[in-house]
């Protein structure tokens, strides 16, 4: 039985991975900040779901967390997904004129520093086994090629905060994939989803968008790790 930890699983991108992994036999932990959320999108996958409270920016929420799983059994498959952008109140990107050191702060706090914190408490339980496997969610605004040139799809974006969080993704992915080789540890761009981080405003479903996360989670031993990936294949950093 592979078991199968989601952060951010109540909703969007990974709720529908969190599906997908239950359709192919995963006993899948849903992590959620909120309890009720987390319960109610378990109830949703069935009986091989499991509701996780899980709030990736407290210390002691994610250590709770890591000592429930480890009184389960263990686990396999870490999906790092949770994940905050950082709008305005407006709904429009935080560009460079407006960014500020805070809420650089505020979004590193999710995207990475938890990315982190979540990645140091779970390893115990992931070097225990047999096939441990970490899906890091990044973004294609993450690739310093596309963003710096024009033309490739994200050159346009303005936004300074979030892609630079996803940047650092991409390094700790790499550099935790070369610290520890018996693992698959990658970094998946899932494409411009319709979800809430983005007011709904992608323009594909969590069904497209979960394709290549789901594809990373099934990664077979011998698969490749280090790699930063799209559903088309490998991109450039």
């Amino acid at each position: 039985m592979t078991t199968t930890l989601i952060t951010g699983a109540n909703k969007g991108l990974g709720f529908e991975t969190a599906r997908r992994l239950v359709a192919e036999g995963h006993t899948v932990y849903v992590g959620s900040r909120d309890a009720g959320r987390g319960r109610r999108a378990a109830g949703k996958l069935g009986a091989r779901a499991r509701p996780l409270l899980l709030d990736v920016t407290d210390d002691a929420s994610v250590a709770e967390a890591a000592r429930a799983v480890e009184a389960d059994g263990g686990l396999d498959v870490l999906i790092n997904n949770a994940g905050v952008e950082g709008r305005a109140p407006d709904g429009g990107v935080v560009g460079p004129a407006d960014v500020t050191a805070d809420a650089m702060r505020a979004l590193f706090e999710t995207n990475v520093f938890g990315l982190v914190r979540v990645i140091h408490a779970f390893l115990p339980l992931l070097r225990c086994s047999a096939a441990p496997v970490v899906v890091n969610v990044s973004s294609g605004l993450a690739s310093l090629a596309r963003v710096s040139a024009p033309g490739t799809p994200t050159h346009a974006y303005p936004g300074v905060a979030y892609p630079a969080s996803k940047t650092a993704v991409n390094m700790i992915t790499v550099q935790y994939a070369k610290a520890f080789p018996a693992m698959r540890i990658n970094a998946v761009e899932p494409g411009y989803t319709a979800t809430d981080l983005n007011g709904h405003t992608g323009t594909q479903t969590v069904a497209e968008g979960a394709e290549i996360i789901v594809r990373m989670a099934l990664v077979a031993p011998e698969g490749p790790t280090g790699a930063y990936v799209d559903a088309e294949g490998p991109l450039p950093w």
